[in-house]
């Protein structure tokens, strides 16, 4: 399946997921046993891979999602959702969420007009994430923001362009988050 992790190279024809089909290697089209686990594994581990967590970090946010009022498997997407990463990566400051960690991680943006550089900060609504002043100039954020619109813009998120500023208006409820992902498999799996 296509995890866009690859930022704007996905939307190419040089895409390895439309390329080959089959995993790489000699053995790659031999048949392979689909059993529960195995759905229930990858269905973790493609959403672990997508928001780019460890497998500790991936553990903690659905122990935290668990113990919140309401669904557990929407809870651990909108935990996953708020990270500063994601965000920065929905906002269109950076074409991947390795871009947008690395942006962070830089000191490059700011969240409420205070330097954050750490990616698994949790964002609340309300709050104004921004380019910081010295980083407008960079390049690789103005060219990011060009090719937004391919990627689809959150209605729970505005962004200022030319600003290169935006704005959490609300939290992410179930219809705003990826349709692709199944977050009963990973509740199921980790509920074993």
């Amino acid at each position: 399946m296509k995890l866009f992790l690859k930022g704007e190279r996905c939307f190419t024809d040089k895409c390895a997921v439309e390329q080959r089909e089959y995993p790489p290697g000699q053995h790659g089209q031999g048949r392979v046993r689909t059993t529960e686990y195995r759905v229930h594994l990858r269905e973790k581990q493609k959403v672990r891979n997508t928001y780019g967590v460890s497998e500790a970090q991936f553990k903690r946010y659905y122990d935290i999602a668990k113990r919140r009022k309401g669904v557990t498997g929407e809870q651990l997407l909108q935990l996953l959702e708020r990270r500063l990463d994601n965000i920065v990566y929905r906002l269109g400051f950076a074409p991947s969420r390795n871009g947008a960690r690395q942006l962070i991680t830089h000191g490059h943006i700011t969240v409420n007009a205070q330097k954050v550089n750490i990616p698994s900060f949790l964002v609340d609504a309300g709050d104004t994430i921004e380019v910081k002043e010295k980083s407008k100039k960079i390049e690789f954020i103005g060219q990011s923001l060009e090719n937004r619109e391919q990627r689809g813009m959150s209605e729970w998120l505005e962004v200022d362009k030319d600003a290169k500023k935006g704005k959490v208006k609300a939290l992410p409820e179930r219809k705003d988050m990826p349709p692709t992902i199944q977050e009963t498999l990973i509740i199921e799996y980790y509920s074993k």
